[in-house]
């Protein structure tokens, strides 16, 4: 019977990893580029293929190889004679020609290019399963990993060549695997917390919060060993060993991080910086963080990009410069009708609760109710008490505690940055949550309310009444389960525009936000679909398109580009407009006073016409200019 159990078990983790890969690659496949994959996938092909880094510094090597090893099996011509191969920051225009303009087949290879972040992403689901088993068991183990496995936003991106999933799986292995080391300090399990440190800061720059947070952790277990052995060290010695056990862990904490950059890193930026002309990098360093506010840093860099022992990790700190320079920045963004580049303090719970589906924030609201529940019931307890239940919950959930901690850390210094363009930005907090929140719905579950029997009549109430409590609970759960299969079904492929419905659904989520939220450019092999099926051959259509697609070569001699200030195509005798959703909100959007938009780019005259007659996909509107 247990054998029956255990299969079943496997048996429903493959049905889950399953549909997740079905529905991501059907999406994979039916996606345009989003803006972000054109430069990407040139940037992985050109790593593998000359081992030049000049394209895409700001993002980290490792997400953009595992893309583009499909590539390398097959035949793609990609000429470097060109002005884009000797320029600076050119990987979009390089990124188009690649796909677009050189003769390739742009269909075959973004395809190709997205099996790798699918297979990361189920990867990682596997992974979320693996920790959850061990925390709240085998069974529950699976709520967590089908909550992750069939989210929208999930799915949305765990089929795009970004950093974005590659990053939860990074930081998720990483922090397994130094919680695992502080558990047993074997040299072992410290290796392998490096290799994952280091895989971790090979994927996105983001990772870099690890270090203070790690810090952190390893300070506060330490803390904890030695509160619950503070009664037996002698009172002269408590001090010596508190500041000998926190440097001890601060040491190997930061010998982690060096096998990480020494073994992960360094390699995997010298063997894609091997072509990579020292003249240039240099040249392209100084003119990409040349102005950069702390000019020591930059300085510094420059010179290491000149050092052929120091240059692979000269364009890491680069990457990671630029990161803080943009971030620093900000970005142009659209949301809840306001345009704006220094965003807004509000952005990620508010956008966050706009596209988690339902079933999930159910679950984590339980799960708050639940935490903030148990935290208040301590604290109204004793003050002296107080003490114990803090190190008894450190003591017996240092893993929680830990998961917590980072997705505060890593949710703070989101809100604080100005840098709003999309949800995705959060996404390496998900498995943590949801796991969190499985737990908690998991102790939900096995409390039954208690009631003293006297009387055989007053037995029987009782356990009619825990036995309703608890099937009463089991119907919200597999409620919440269907719920979440039918969103998720209902959304695909549309994933990238889905928002729940109390903030109107994949229709009409544009209204609050766009960019990677809802309008990435995903539509445009749609768009060419519907001009195949709606229009004369010889018909054109104006095209004002935001995204990592070429209108030109899905729509050919019937494209005629276009942008607000070229007026109404209608004069062009252009019975059809389509404009991106992201443009459009743009052009409408309230500016912020720190915004300036020239008034010609406000497509003023389209006012003039009712709502879109038709949409491609969901992000692209089609009007009629009778």
């Amino acid at each position: 019977m247990r054998h029956s159990f255990s299969l079943l078990n496997i048996g429903i983790l493959i049905a889950i990893i399953a549909g997740s890969a079905l529905l991501m690659l059907n999406a994979a496949y039916t996606d345009s580029a989003i803006f972000d994959e054109t430069a990407h996938i040139v940037a992985g092909y050109t790593y593998l293929k000359h081992l030049d880094y000049r394209f895409n510094p700001e993002h980290p090597p490792l997400v953009k190889i595992i893309a583009a090893i499909p590539l390398i099996f097959q035949k793609i011509n990609f000429p470097i004679d060109k002005d884009y191969w000797n320029g600076l920051n050119e990987q979009w225009a390089a990124g188009n020609q690649f796909l677009y303009e050189s003769g390739n087949n742009a269909d075959k290879i973004i395809f190709s290019s997205r099996i790798g972040p699918v297979l990361l992403t189920l990867l990682l689901i596997l992974f979320i399963y693996f920790w959850a088993q061990k925390l709240i068991g085998r069974w529950w183990a699976l709520f967590p990993t089908f909550l992750f496995a069939f989210s929208p936003l999930v799915l949305a991106h765990g089929h795009y060549v970004t950093t974005d999933i590659g990053a939860s799986l990074g930081i998720f292995i990483c922090i397994y695997a130094f919680i695992n080391f502080l558990y047993d300090q074997s040299s072992k399990n410290l290796f392998m917390a490096g290799l994952a440190f280091g895989l971790a800061q090979a994927i996105k720059f983001s990772s870099v919060l690890l270090i203070p947070y790690l810090f952190l952790i390893g300070v506060i277990y330490s803390l904890t060993i030695i509160a619950n052995k503070w009664p037996l060290i002698d009172s002269s010695e408590k001090i010596k060993i508190i500041c000998i056990e926190i440097a001890r862990r601060l040491w190997k904490t930061a010998l982690i991080m060096a096998i990480g950059y020494a073994l992960i890193v360094y390699p995997l930026y010298l063997l894609t910086t091997w072509n990579y002309p020292v003249e240039k990098q240099i040249t392209d360093t100084s003119a990409l963080i040349g102005g950069f506010k702390i000019s020591q840093l930059s300085d510094l860099n420059i010179w290491m990009a000149g050092n052929k022992i120091s240059r692979p990790l000269a364009e890491y700190s680069l990457g990671v410069l630029m990161v803080l320079q943009r971030s620093a920045g900000g970005n142009n963004a659209y949301f809840l009708g306001e345009l704006s580049s220094h965003g807004w303090r509000y952005y990620f719970p508010l956008i966050y609760l706009m596209k988690e589906t339902l079933p999930a924030l159910l679950v984590i609201i339980i799960g708050l109710i639940i935490g903030l529940f148990g935290a208040l019931k301590a604290t109204t307890q004793k003050i002296k008490k107080l003490p114990e239940k803090i190190l008894e919950y450190l003591t017996i959930h240092f893993t929680e505690f830990s998961m917590l901690t980072f997705i505060i850390i890593y949710w703070a210094s989101s809100i604080m940055s100005p840098l709003n363009i999309g949800v995705r930005h959060i996404l390496p907090t998900i498995p943590f949550i949801y796991i969190l929140s499985a737990g908690a719905l998991k102790k939900w579950l096995s409390t039954v309310p208690c009631k003293i029997s006297v009387t055989p009549l007053e037995k029987l109430s009782n356990q009619i009444r825990n036995l309703f409590n608890f099937w009463t609970k089991t119907f919200i759960i597999i409620i919440i389960i269907i719920w979440l299969i039918s969103e998720t079904l209902l959304a695909a492929p549309f994933f990238l525009s889905y928002y729940n419905e109390l903030a109107g659904g994949r229709l009409s989520g544009y209204e609050y936000a766009t960019d990677s939220n809802f309008d990435w450019g995903q539509d445009l092999k749609r768009l060419k679909i519907w001009v195949g099926k709606n229009l004369e051959p010889e018909e054109k259509i104006a095209v004002d398109y935001f995204g990592g697609g070429n209108p030109r070569y899905y729509l050919g001699i019937q494209f005629e580009p276009w942008w607000s200030a070229r007026g109404n195509p209608k004069n062009d005798k252009i019975q059809w407009l389509a404009i991106s959703v992201n443009t459009l909100q743009g052009a409408y959007a309230k500016l912020t006073p720190d915004f300036y938009r020239n008034p010609t780019d406000e497509y003023r005259w389209l006012e003039n016409y009712n709502n879109p007659t038709e949409r491609a996909g969901t992000s692209i509107f089609i009007y009629r200019l009778q």
